[in-house]
Order: structure tokens, then sequence, then C-alpha cells
């Protein structure tokens, strides 16, 4: 019975997304803007779970230096970008490469092109901040498809909708399960692939303990692995609101990676571009999400609620500290 139920829900789940892949760009860009954060309020509110998870993460990562009033608020802006984020992802059929940088603007794009140089070929590094979805639509239409490493749907009927919205401007997708080999060989036919690189993974995944916030985590290092068997340059990359329902991509310097770098050093380094601009304005960053799922036994620092301990990361943090 649970198993029946489960695969009318999946169907139901895919129906209302194939609705809203043919509705939601009939919208314009102000109704696409309005709906969106309206609809990112009502998550604020009637998803109880996440908004808790959002005001523990904030509580730990400012501790006094944001109000209890102030967390409340970065929450419910948290979910209205990332409502955001997913409608203007359903709008993507809208954009084309005639008419994308009405609505995208890239910034730093000559150094960026003199540090990937002539081989064209990069790692993006990219976090859940601001419309991380677009950033990839604006590079592919600016001439720059990458193959994107995509998580799976647990309704995997999603698949399929999703991969065709990101590939609007010529991406191809890379699943989890062989998809660091597809972005290797990408690389070494001086293609471009991009990463999220701020996914909490469990220890037992290819995962290295980084500090987020004064806090550890444990998150892929899959960019720095790529860069160490390729050569090709890690980007990071973000994007920023801007008014009227448009967006900035922002392109940072290349990472500078020293060879002595084992794979911890260099997802802390690519982190350490990402921090400064969400401690500058927290509110795009998606903060209802698990960042710190394990804690350390000894932590100094109250951690979330959701975290726990486990052993396996604790001995991962005395491998990082004895290396």
């Amino acid at each position: 019975m649970h198993s029946r139920w489960k695969r009318v829900r999946y169907r139901l789940e895919w129906l209302g997304l194939w609705l809203a892949v043919k509705l939601v760009p009939l919208l314009s860009r102000k109704a696409c803007f309005r709906l969106a954060q309206t609809l990112g309020a009502l998550m604020s509110i009637f998803d109880r779970h996440g908004y808790k998870v959002a005001l523990s993460n904030l509580e730990v990562a400012f501790g006094n230096q944001m109000s209890i009033h102030e967390r409340r608020k970065v929450a419910c802006q948290s979910s209205q970008h990332f409502a955001r984020t997913m409608l203007d992802l359903l709008w993507s059929p809208r954009l084309t490469r005639e008419n994308f940088s009405r609505y995208i603007e890239i910034e730093n794009l000559e150094r960026f092109e003199r540090d990937i140089g002539e081989r064209r070929s990069c790692i993006f590094a990219c976090l859940h901040y601001g419309n991380f979805e677009w950033v990839s639509i604006g590079m592919g239409f600016r001439g720059y498809p990458s193959y994107i490493l995509a998580q799976e749907f647990k309704n995997r009927l999603l698949d399929s909708i999703f991969d065709n919205l990101r590939a609007t401007s010529g991406h191809w997708m890379a699943h989890r399960e062989g998809g660091i080999v597809r972005l290797y060989k990408a690389l070494r036919r001086n293609g471009r692939v991009a990463i999220l690189i701020d996914l909490t993974l469990p220890p037992s995944m290819p995962a290295v303990v980084i500090e987020c916030f004064g806090l550890k985590t444990c998150v892929p290092f899959a960019h720095a692995w790529l860069r160490e068997r390729t050569g090709s340059p890690i980007i990071p990359v973000h994007s920023e609101p801007l008014p009227n329902g448009r967006w900035r991509v922002i392109l940072h310097e290349k990472l500078e990676v020293r060879p002595e770098m084992n794979h911890q050093q260099v997802a802390q380094a690519c982190w350490n571009r990402f921090e400064p601009v969400i401690r500058k304005n927290p509110a795009p960053w998606l903060w209802m999400y698990k960042h710190w799922r394990y804690r350390p036994a000894n932590a100094e620092r109250p951690y979330p609620f959701y975290a726990h301990v486990m052993r396996r990361f604790d001995e991962m943090l005395q491998r990082d500290q004895v290396s």
C-alpha cells in the first residue's frame, strides 16, 4: 500500500511540475518576481521544519551579531530567494542568446577569459547563493556551455524535466553515478564543468572537512581532485539579485593553488572566497539547508539542533589535524 501511494505521489509531483513548466513562462518578469516573493513568504510560514533549520543555522553562524528579529527576516528572505531561483528556472525557456543580457549581467568577464587562457577550460565552483541556476544558464548563453554535476531526485520522474531546463543554454548533465568520470573527460577535452561546493556529504563519501562560519562541515572535494588531475583552473562564481527581477553573475579571480596544497586545503580556500560574500549579504544563501549535519564530539561552539556526533567525522577531523 505504501509503495502504491508513493507511485501515485510521484506521478502527481511530475504532473504538477509539468504544468508549472507550461504555465510559468507565460508570466511577465514582474509577475514571476511577485509570485516568487509570495510563495517564498508562504514557505517560511508553512515549512516549519525548514524555517527552524534556517533560524538555527543563522544563530550558530552569526551568534550575537544578529538579533532574533533579524534572523527571522533573513530566514524569510532566504525562502523568497530560493522560490525566485526555482521559478526563474521554470521561466528560463523564455531566455535566448539574443535577450538573456536583459535579465542576466556578467561581471569580470575579461579577467575570467584571461584566467582560463586559450584552452577555455575551467572548473566553475558554485554555491547555493542567489540564482545559482541562472549562473550556468547565463554563462552558457555567453559562449561557455559546461557539464553540470547534478544530483538525482528521489522522484526520478522529475530528473528529465530539470535536465531539459538546465540545458536551455547548451549545457550537458552529469549525474552522480559516473558523473566525476564524465567531468574529467570533459576537462581533458578542454571543456568546462560546474560543481556546487556547499553540499553536505556523509563522511563515508568522497569528502573533506572544512571550516564554515567557524564550524566544521563535510563537503565534496571533486573540484580539487579535477583540478589536480587536469590542471584546469578553479573559478569561483556566484550571483547577486538586482532590481526588477534581474541578476548579476560575478566571476571571481581563479583560485591560486600551490603545489603542496591537498584536497582539503583547496576546498577550504575555495570556500574562503564565498564566506565574506555571505556575511555581507546573508539572505540569498540557502539557510534552510542542513549545512552542519555533523559536529565534533568535543565541539567548543554550539552547533545547530539537527547536528549529531559521528565517529567517522571525528576521525576525519583528527586526520586533517595530523596532516
